[in-house]
């Protein structure tokens, strides 16, 4: 992996904080408060990481009834290609030439990736719908072992049987806006990954349902695993931008993250 680049920390935005969910509508803004603060001040932070366990968000989550991206943000994911990567694990979405590329290490139920692509999501797409760049994600799954249940392995299946749908870009934003509470449970089961499915318009199928209840990508999430493991990047999330991974609070800050995409030639 290539040094480190560390851009110019943010400012700890303020104001109170509160549940995700409650914040849907605003959610590609930067979390408030001392949720933000938390994650700001130590710059490794992440599921994995040394510092996880001290410092992971502790901000409730509610269990409401998923609700649907904005028609705006819903519209451009909508029109991103997304396909399978040459290594058969990596999810490419936008155009697999652009000259940019950032690679996206995520686990759906680490609450730093929810963060993460809150603050940094919407400015992605954008890029990659102007063809400025494109976004290469490996999607984790070790937070079961960690947690207890089969979230991370069943919202990765879901995922990937919403790449074989077209619907890969939308429907990896509703689950990260969705993300339910680790409270002691496991959130992503069979029925909630389908409210969230039923979000994405186009996405339902007799198909698409059958895959997620019977795990048909389980071997493929597996190897998604093991193509984490082998990175040697060791927590989520992990954004590496044109080679050179992003190591401070950029990833949950939306200003901060806007000008490390400018600095590297990328408009926002």
């Amino acid at each position: 992996m290539p040094a480190p680049v560390v851009p110019v920390a943010p400012a700890v935005p303020g104001g109170p904080g509160g549940p995700i969910r409650n914040l849907l509508p605003r959610r590609r803004q930067v979390l408030a408060g001392s949720f933000a603060a938390g994650l700001l001040a130590v710059s490794l932070a992440g599921c994995g990481s040394a510092q996880d366990r001290a410092t992971a968000p502790t901000t409730e989550r509610t269990s409401a009834t998923p609700r649907a991206l904005p028609a705006t943000e819903a519209t451009t994911l909508s029109q991103l290609p997304a396909r399978l990567g040459a290594d058969g694990t990596t999810v490419v979405v936008g155009d697999p030439d652009a000259r940019h590329a950032v690679q996206v290490y995520a686990d759906f139920r680490c609450p730093y990736c929810a963060t993460a692509e809150g603050a940094t999501g919407e400015l992605l797409a954008s890029a990659a719908a102007r063809g400025e760049l494109r976004i290469e994600y490996t999607l984790a799954s070790f937070l079961d072992g960690r947690l207890g249940g089969e979230g991370s392995v069943k919202a990765a299946n879901a995922a990937r049987a919403a790449l074989e749908a077209g619907r890969f870009p939308e429907y990896h934003a509703a689950l990260f806006a969705n993300q339910p509470t680790e409270e002691g449970r496991d959130g992503f089961t069979d029925a909630f990954l389908l409210d969230v499915a039923s979000g994405v318009p186009g996405l339902r199928s007799d198909a698409f349902d059958q895959a997620v209840q019977g795990l048909a990508y389980r071997d493929w999430v597996g190897a998604a695993r093991q193509a984490f493991e082998r990175s040697g990047v060791g927590s989520t999330p992990t954004v590496v931008l044109d080679g050179q991974r992003i190591t401070d609070g950029s990833r949950y800050d939306r200003a901060a993250f806007a000008r490390v995409l400018e600095r590297a030639g990328i408009p926002t």
